[in-house]
């Protein structure tokens, strides 16, 4: 399959799901963006869309920078506190162009983190044995791979608690673990919570208030595992609905609040803890195809890739108000 064809199912595949995540709007569960907690949205980065620069996660820096995956470019790179990207990785491309990545037909990094020493994780998907897999990079070092991942799994999200990595698998539907250190990649949790039912499923993650927390694209939900005291998966509980299209998230503060990326429907919904939802940001703030979300302090950075909008790829703050 052509790479050219694949991004033609993507595009067919996202645009089938916007249609549908319309129709939910109106269900219980959404409500009005008129009390919207947040304000001052802007866009404060606009990245190169022919250089393939489409941001798919996000991690802040302790100095204010702010360090992306640049998905279809293969590179991590970091935008300086005043606007300059710089690139700090070009991952190798794989033999046969990536043509046989899983879902998408072309190779791409996704999930990031960073550890409290400065190393960044993250996972790189290309439909190849050798490539398919956990990397690190430490400061000032060189890409390298610690962990193989299944070459017919497309690794999405990313999380790091304890020493140890969590990894969505979107084909595959499961989560898997393995040692910060590098190491053999085990599976933590499956079943139907975390299933696609059509394009992708298991999407985006975080480990917070002792739970490991998902968000399921196809299903729209977002399901919680609890961490037993042995570190196992406790079992799945769906924590929020009709989320078509959900991609990466974040928790705001101390609670189980969450701001997600909607990136079928060019939104952010904030999360209540019931599992109401209320849409916060939209395209009339300039997302498209937003896929992650960042918190620090009283500001949200949310990323917008543009694959299917293919016009703005561009990074979005917005503040927020904690009284709401």
């Amino acid at each position: 399959m052509s790479a050219k064809f694949a991004r033609n199912v993507l595009v067919a595949a996202l645009a089938t799901a916007s249609l549908t995540a319309s129709l939910a709007a109106g269900l219980p569960g959404s409500a009005s963006a008129a009390t919207t907690p947040l304000s001052h949205a802007r866009i404060t980065e606009h990245f190169d869309l022919a250089g393939r620069q489409m941001p798919e996660n996000i991690v802040l820096e302790p100095d204010g920078s702010i360090d992306l995956s640049f998905s279809a470019a293969r590179r991590i790179a970091q935008v300086t506190r005043d606007g300059k990207v710089r690139v700090l990785a070009t991952l190798p491309a794989p033999a046969d162009g990536g043509v046989h990545t899983p879902a998408l037909g072309f190779p791409l990094v996704t999930g990031l983190v960073r550890d409290a020493h400065g190393t960044l994780y993250f996972l790189y998907a290309t439909g190849t044995a050798d490539l398919t897999g956990v990397w690190r990079l430490r400061p000032g070092g060189t890409p390298e791979r610690i962990a193989a991942l299944p070459a017919d799994g497309l690794p999405n999200g990313l999380a790091l608690d304890s020493g140890l990595l969590y990894i969505t698998d979107s084909v595959h539907g499961v989560i898997r673990r393995v040692p910060a250190g590098g190491g053999t990649a085990t599976v933590w949790a499956d079943g139907a919570e975390l299933a696609p039912t059509g394009f992708l499923g298991a999407n985006g993650l975080k480990v917070h208030n002792g739970a490991v927390w998902v968000s399921n694209l196809d299903q729209g939900t977002v399901v919680r595992y609890p961490v037993r005291r042995n570190g196992t998966a406790g079992p799945a509980r769906i924590r929020a609905e009709q989320l078509a299209g959900i991609d990466d998230f974040a928790f705001v503060g101390r609670g189980d609040r969450i701001l997600a990326a909607l990136d079928q429907t060019d939104e952010v919904a904030l999360i209540e803890p019931d599992g109401t939802h209320t849409i916060v940001l939209s395209a009339r703030d300039g997302l498209q195809n937003p896929t992650a979300v960042a918190v620090r302090g009283d500001t949200v950075y949310v990323t917008s890739a543009a694959y299917v909008t293919n016009k703005d790829p561009n990074l979005l703050t917005a503040r927020i108000h904690r009284n709401h």
